[in-house]
């Protein structure tokens, strides 16, 4: 059975992309969103319960429990014909590129349902179960990926003087990066550049004729990624200079930053405490989320729901991460705070 199945029969479904949909709780007029992600991370599960995935495929990221809070949610509105409409978006493609979100934004869905809101819940780990992370502001990266390769021209190995050595190049490269945020970046403002992968060679005794290495930044504000950007390509064409090597350098720009909409926010916050959750220190981290492109189109506000046990827990992404079941019934709780914020602000 899919996800749509369990989606009350009378609403309005409009497929988004390939995999992806949004269904439409009530009539006309302005709605209030509330997002959760469809995909899966291609890690092979350890948990070791009866319905662990076996296909290599793991929901470890807590996207299988927005997804069933999110149905439950929908149910629930459907009930009781709840005065402003409730858009469901089922989003494909969290984890990946091209974004899914950034899709239904160009494809103009939430444009055609007059949304005025949109709501995310997050289960964290790094949260306390029955605690929820409410927080104006940026509380997520903006993540953009790059991938460098040096060119030399390949050679013997005993007669370095004779050709470039783009490995020497990478790695120098690799070394100087590391003080792009040290040097570059206010103290108070976090940032990150990690070099993740390097690639050069077959033979211990030749010199390659390239090298490549690919790695992520990430960054807090516009500015600050504007600048890094600047300061990585200019490293990148210093370094190719210095070794007599050539240089080409791609950025693809990922996800922006993520930042909560200050009235949502206050909105949401009191409702939750009504509805029994607890609210959590702000949780702000260099970790990114496409839903950060949704703020282009409505007020957007992503909540972390706790699903950390006192005595630890696995982190996201890992084949171990398991949320207990009442992670569902919070992060629908959330949600439901979130909609009626959303709701407030519409003026019903």
């Amino acid at each position: 059975m899919t996800v749509l199945e369990h989606l009350p029969p009378g609403a309005s479904r409009q497929r988004v992309g390939e995999t992806g949909a949004v269904v439409r709780i009530g009539h006309g007029g302005p709605s209030v969103a509330v997002r959760a992600e469809l995909d899966a991370l291609p890690v092979q599960e350890r948990t070791g319960v009866d319905w662990a995935s076996t296909n290599g495929a793991m929901h470890a990221c807590g996207h299988d429990v927005h997804l069933a809070s999110l149905v439950a949610l929908a149910r629930a509105v459907n009930r009781v014909a709840a005065a402003a409409p409730l858009l469901a978006i089922l989003q494909p493609r969290e984890e990946t590129y091209p974004s899914g979100a950034e899709e239904i934004v160009d494809a103009g869905v939430l444009t055609g349902h007059q949304v005025a809101a949109i709501v995310g819940a997050h289960v964290h780990p790094l949260v306390k179960e029955g605690e929820v992370a409410c927080s104006e502001g940026p509380i997520n990266a903006a993540s953009d990926e790059f991938q460098i390769e040096m060119h030399g021209a390949g050679g013997h190995a005993a007669y370095p003087n004779l050709t470039p050595d783009p490995v020497l190049a990478i790695a120098q490269f690799t070394l100087s990066v590391q003080q792009l945020v040290s040097r570059n970046v206010d103290p108070m403002i976090p940032a990150v550049v990690t070099v993740g992968a390097i690639h050069s060679g077959e033979a211990s005794n030749a010199t390659p004729p390239n090298a490549v290495a690919r790695g992520i930044i990430r960054s807090m504000s516009e500015d600050q990624r504007r600048m890094l950007h600047q300061r990585l390509r200019a490293v990148a064409e210093g370094t190719a200079l210095t070794h007599g090597c050539g240089v080409d350098l791609k950025i693809v720009h990922g996800e922006p930053v993520l930042e909560n909409h200050p009235r949502l926010v206050r909105a949401t916050r009191s409702r939750l405490e009504t509805l029994g959750l607890r609210l959590a220190p702000a949780l702000r981290s260099c970790g990114s989320d496409d839903f950060a492109f949704f703020s282009a189109v409505a007020p957007a506000m992503m909540m972390f729901v706790g699903c950390g046990r006192e005595n630890g827990s696995h982190p996201l992404h890992s084949p171990m991460f398991l949320p207990d079941d009442d992670a569902v019934r919070h992060v629908a709780m959330a949600m439901l705070a979130g909609y009626l914020a959303g709701t407030a602000l519409l003026g019903n």
